[in-house]
C-alpha cells in the first residue's frame, strides 16, 4: 500500500509506519461473538464468516469483561481460526477497561491476532493512543511492531465530523465501520430499530453517514464496514440494508447471528455474470493495447466500448470476485483477422 498523508494535527509517532502490511483482507461477513461465552466461541470456528471479532465491549457486562479477556486469549491460542481474520474489540477509550483490554490480549495472544476494533472512536488522537500502546507491547513480546491493525469505530457525531483524520492517524488503520445504534442514539434519531429507516423521513437517514465514511475510507485506502442489523431472525430486512451499504460501495457488514452469514457473503460479493464480464474486460484491454492487438487506447467487447476507465472498474469487481474464491466460467477469444 502506498504511505497515506498525516492529518492536519500534529500527532507523535507511533513507530509503526516503517513496516508496511497489506491491510485489504476479506471482509464480507464480520461476525461479532460475545468474549464471554465460550459455547459462541467455539461455535464461530465453523461458520464461514470472513472475519470474527471477539467482543469485550458492548456483548459482555461489566463483571464479566476481565474473565473474558483470558477467555478470548485462550481461545485465539487455542481454537481453529483458518481463513478467518482474528479481530477483538476492546472497550473505547472513555471506560477504565481499555488499556487493560489491550495489554492482557496482546501480550497473551497478539501473534495469533490480526486486528484490534477501537469502538466510540471520535478523535485522531484516540487511534495514536491505541496504535502508541500496540507498539509498546510489540516490542516488549518481540512481536513484529506494526502488523496487528486498527479498525475505527464511528459511533456518534464528532467522530463522524473528525472520520478522515481518524482514517489517517495510523498506518495500522484498515476498516472504517458505522456502529448505527450508539449512532443513531447520539444525533437523537427517532427510531429504536437499529439500521431501518426512522418513521416520517421519505429518504434514505443513513446515505449521508454512509457517504462520509466511504469516502474517508477510500481517500485513504481503507476498507468500509457497515454495522450490525438487530432483528437477527429478519433475514430478508438484513438483506436490504446490507444491499444498500453494498451498492454505495462497502466491503462488507456485521453479522450477529449464523443466518446473517450467507446472506452477507453472497451480497458483497460480485454475481458470477459481473465477475466473468469483469475478467473479460481485462483480458480484452490487455490484448487490445497490446502490440498483437493494434496497441489501441479503446476497443469493443461485443457492443461494448472498452477503455482505461472501464479497466478501473474491472479491477474493482475482478478483485472483489477473487477475494471471494471465485472462479470464471467464460474465456477472452481473440478475434480473428
Amino acid at each position: 500500500m502506498t504511505a497515506r498523508p498525516s492529518p492536519a494535527t500534529a500527532l507523535p509517532a507511533s513507530g509503526s509506519a516503517a513496516h508496511p502490511f497489506n491491510r485489504l483482507r476479506p471482509r464480507r461477513s464480520c461476525l461479532a461473538v460475545p468474549g464471554s461465552n465460550p459455547r459462541f466461541l467455539e461455535k464461530a470456528q465453523g461458520l464461514p464468516a470472513d472475519q470474527v471479532f471477539l467482543d469485550l465491549e458492548d456483548a459482555c457486562a461489566p463483571l464479566a469483561k476481565p474473565e473474558a479477556r483470558h477467555t478470548i486469549v485462550k481461545f485465539l491460542n487455542e481454537g481453529d481460526w483458518t481463513g478467518k481474520t482474528r479481530v477483538v474489540r476492546v472497550n473505547d477509550w472513555t471506560t477504565e477497561w481499555t488499556y487493560r483490554d489491550v495489554v492482557t490480549v496482546v501480550e497473551g495472544a497478539g501473534q495469533n491476532l490480526d486486528c484490534i476494533m477501537l469502538p466510540k472512536v471520535q478523535t485522531a488522537q484516540q487511534v495514536v493512543a491505541l496504535d502508541l500502546l500496540l507498539t509498546q507491547i510489540e516490542k516488549t513480546m518481540g512481536f513484529e511492531v506494526g502488523r496487528i491493525g486498527i479498525e475505527a469505530q464511528i459511533e456518534n457525531a464528532q467522530g463522524l465530523n473528525n472520520v478522515n483524520e481518524i482514517a489517517q492517524a495510523s498506518p495500522r488503520v484498515e476498516t472504517i465501520i458505522f456502529g448505527p445504534a450508539d449512532f443513531m442514539a447520539s444525533i437523537n434519531m427517532k427510531s429504536l430499530v437499529v439500521g431501518e429507516q426512522p418513521p416520517g423521513y421519505p429518504a434514505d437517514a443513513y446515505h449521508y453517514i454512509l457517504m462520509k465514511i466511504l469516502m474517508a475510507a477510500r481517500a485513504n485506502d481503507l476498507q468500509a464496514i457497515d454495522g450490525p442489523y438487530l432483528q437477527i431472525r429478519n433475514v430478508e430486512g438484513y438483506r436490504e440494508v446490507a444491499q444498500r451499504a453494498a451498492a454505495l460501495g462497502f466491503d462488507g457488514k456485521w453479522v450477529l447471528h449464523p443466518g446473517q452469514v450467507e446472506a452477507s457473503n453472497e451480497i458483497f460479493s460480485p454475481s458470477q455474470e459481473d465477475f466473468d464480464h469483469a475478467e473479460l474486460i481485462l483480458d480484452a484491454y490487455d490484448y487490445y493495447t497490446s502490440e498483437a492487438g493494434g496497441k489501441k487506447g479503446s476497443a469493443m467487447l461485443g457492443d461494448e466500448m472498452i477503455d482505461e476507465a472501464s479497466r478501473k472498474m474491472a479491477l474493482v469487481i475482478s478483485g472483489k470476485g477473487r477475494a471471494a474464491g471465485m472462479t470464471r466460467t467464460s474465456k477472452f477469444e481473440i478475434p480473428e483477422a
